[in-house]
Order: C-alpha cells, then sequence, then structure tokens
C-alpha cells in the first residue's frame, strides 16, 4: 500500500494497481468532458466552461473556491486553461465515490478496451493500458502484473479477475 498523488489532486490508499487503475479512469472521464467543450480542438478550454464541466460530471462546488482556483491557475487573466490545469481544478471538487459507483466505473471502463464485446480484455491490451499510465513501468514490471492480473494464464483477462484484482476478494 502507498498513498499516490496524482497531478490532478487525487491521492489515497490502496494498492498500486488500483491506482494506476482509478487514475486511468479518473484522466479517461476528465479527458473526454475537455474534449467536449475544446470544439476547435486547441488545447485549450474557456476558463468560464468550468464550472459547466464540473455541473455535467455531477460535481458539487463552491463558485467563490472556484474562482479562486481559476485566478490562481491563469495569473495572466488569459481566461483559457489547457487540460492539465482543468484536470489541477476539477480534481479539487472529486467526491468519493459509493461503492456501486465504483463498480458502475469500473464496468464501463471495462468495456471500453473490451471492444469485440467478449467479455474480456487481452493481456496486450492491458500490457498497452499500463505502459500508457506509466512509462517507467520497463518489461519485468509489465509481465509481473499482468502475471498477478492474468490468474488462469489464459492471455485474457475478464471482468471476474480485473474486479478481484481491484477489490483484493
Amino acid at each position: 500500500m502507498r498513498t499516490i498523488t496524482v497531478g490532478c489532486y487525487v491521492e489515497g490508499k490502496m494498492s498500486d494497481l488500483v491506482w494506476i487503475y482509478y487514475i486511468f479512469l479518473y484522466i479517461l472521464v476528465m479527458r473526454k468532458a475537455f474534449q467536449m467543450f475544446d470544439q476547435g480542438k486547441t488545447g485549450f478550454i474557456e476558463a468560464v466552461k468550468i464550472s459547466t464541466i464540473l455541473n455535467t460530471l455531477g460535481h458539487t462546488f463552491d463558485e467563490e473556491e472556484l474562482q479562486a482556483l481559476i485566478e490562481q491557475n491563469d495569473p495572466e487573466g488569459l481566461g483559457k486553461m489547457n487540460f492539465e490545469v482543468f484536470c489541477e481544478i476539477a480534481g479539487h471538487f472529486l467526491e468519493e465515490e459509493d461503492d456501486e459507483a465504483m463498480l458502475q466505473e469500473l464496468k464501463e471502463a471495462f468495456r471500453l478496451y473490451d471492444r469485440e464485446g467478449n467479455g474480456y480484455i487481452t493481456t496486450g491490451t492491458l500490457r498497452e493500458i499500463l505502459k500508457a499510465l506509466d512509462d517507467k513501468l520497463g518489461p519485468d514490471d509489465l509481465d509481473g502484473i499482468i502475471a498477478e492480473i492474468d490468474t488462469d494464464g489464459s492471455g485474457t483477462v475478464d471482468f471476474d479477475e480485473f474486479m478481484e484484482m481491484m477489490t483484493g476478494e
């Protein structure tokens, strides 16, 4: 167990693999929301749209606190934020989710990578995901993580194996 802090102010204690996946889910959701409002595909959104995005994502926030964070992260007053700054601001308003909400998020994320709808993802796909999340993971690290997850050695990870890894049960 270790405490991990992500650039988006997500932190907590849980196993490394759980955190990697949680971070992945968080970034995936934030990236999708950001892209919806970056209609010109410039890599920036207008700061005034952050409250709309937070509302869309169901986050509760204090308007004054939001404005202070925007001003803090936009000292020149340009009124535009890149993805990293957006995550830093949005991360301040994340709420802890209940078990049912987390299960739904995990199912949805799993489905994104189960491209054919077979009920599993390949260990090759999992390797790509893990490598993209942490480019410091070497081949031996990836092999160890995958061996821990693919408990039956099938070369695939079904949702049950995935949930077993995530929950430790």
